[in-house]
């Protein structure tokens, strides 16, 4: 018998992330993970043990972290994320050099994470792999990149292509993010939680905005234009209450363990810009109502996330369309799982658990990432 697994964990010490996984494994009956502060890491490098199981949790909610990683004193700028970017994929490549030399297991490969926090690359992975994913003029080979609204302008004039959202390559949390609309004679509409200064500076807000001037839309754009930019059709959601709804499925060791509905008034459904939770078990009768099957739906964030094998948990954004036949993935999302008081899917091996729990069960029963992974045994309950 394996000896039971002694985590390190990469994290903010004090940050609700860490508190939670910590919580987890003491739950567990294990011992304390050992925590390596992502300002240390940054500063003074990495090294572990043997004996060690490393999970690499995300850097936010920490001024000084940002700080090194942005080189911006205030964590709620928008700009800097090309900066971060190139700063935290060395990182963590740092972390699995180290844990591969001490003969450490290694939750979080750090090749698939520069792959998760580009959007672009993301999406290309996932189109090329049959994975449904909304229409994009700048995932996959030969995509060029876009320097400007003037690129932004040009793909909304494109037949389909009239409602967008344009996205920071390597942003999370809807930092950044714009849902445009082009109407006729070029009147334009963009919802966004950015807000910009009069020097110009972007911020990021918990207050949706629309802005009608082409001016001010022009501005944001080109601002964020030099950290790289993502662009992909705007699908019209289904809805519940009035509200658009999308849901967060998270797949733990290739299982589908934990979904979460979201709905907004706003394009952007994330909870912290006025995203409310749904109701699940009516998604799931919605999905019946409509002659579609939840499972595929379950089995779609499933294959979205088999493309990252290295990594024992993502967080995948499912998008149902109007009428909930079907369903496309927005983002598949390296540390998805912060979802509070969220507990497992019946009949999955995460029933009764939440997120972490999930997490330090599987690798507890010796799944690890890249190894075979689980088939849900609650199919019958899911359907």
């Amino acid at each position: 018998m394996s000896p039971p697994p002694r985590f390190a964990l990469v994290g903010n010490p004090g940050n609700r992330r860490t508190t939670l996984f910590t919580a987890a494994v003491a739950d567990a009956g294990l011992p304390a993970p050992r925590v390596l502060p992502w300002t240390e890491l940054l500063t003074r490098g990495a090294s572990f043990a043997p004996d060690e199981t490393v999970r690499i949790d995300s850097p936010g909610e920490d001024p000084a972290v940002e700080h090194l990683l942005r080189g911006v004193a205030d964590p709620t700028r928008v700009e800097g994320t090309g900066r971060w970017y190139a700063r935290f994929t060395a990182a963590v490549r740092q972390v699995a050099g180290a844990a591969r030399s001490a003969g450490a297991a290694l939750l979080d490969d750090p090749e698939e994470l520069a792959v998760l926090f580009d959007k672009r690359l993301c999406h290309g992975v996932l189109r090329e792999a049959g994975v449904p994913v909304p229409p994009s003029p700048t995932s996959g080979p030969g995509a060029a990149p876009v320097t400007g609204w003037a690129d932004v302008r040009a793909v909304l004039h494109e037949p389909g292509m009239h409602r967008i959202f344009v996205k920071p390559a390597h942003a999370s949390s809807a930092s950044g993010v714009l849902a445009v609309e082009r109407g006729g004679r070029d009147r334009w509409r963009a919802v966004t939680s950015v807000e910009r200064t009069a020097d110009g500076r972007l911020f990021n807000s918990l207050r949706v905005r629309r802005h009608t001037d082409e001016r001010e839309i022009a501005a944001v754009v080109d601002a964020l234009a030099p950290d790289g930019l993502h662009i992909e059709r705007w699908l019209p959601k289904a809805s519940q209450d009035g509200r658009a709804a999308d849901l967060r499925v998270v797949v733990v060791a290739g299982e589908a363990t934990h979904a979460l509905v979201r709905t907004s008034r706003s394009p952007m459904t994330n909870l912290h810009l006025g995203g409310v939770r749904g109701d699940l078990e009516r998604v799931r009768a919605a999905v019946r109502a409509a002659g579609a099957s939840w499972t595929e739906a379950l089995e779609i964030c499933e294959r979205a996330a088999a493309h990252f094998p290295g990594t024992l948990c993502v967080g995948v954004d499912l998008l149902p369309a109007t009428g909930w036949r079907r369903f496309a993935v927005g983002e598949v999302n390296a540390f998805g799982d912060l979802l509070p008081r969220l507990t497992g899917l019946p009949g999955s091996s995460a029933e009764g658990r939440d997120t972490y729990a999930a997490q330090v069960a599987a690798v507890a029963r010796g799944a690890v990432p890249g190894g075979p992974v689980r088939r849900r045994e609650h199919r019958h309950a899911a359907v």
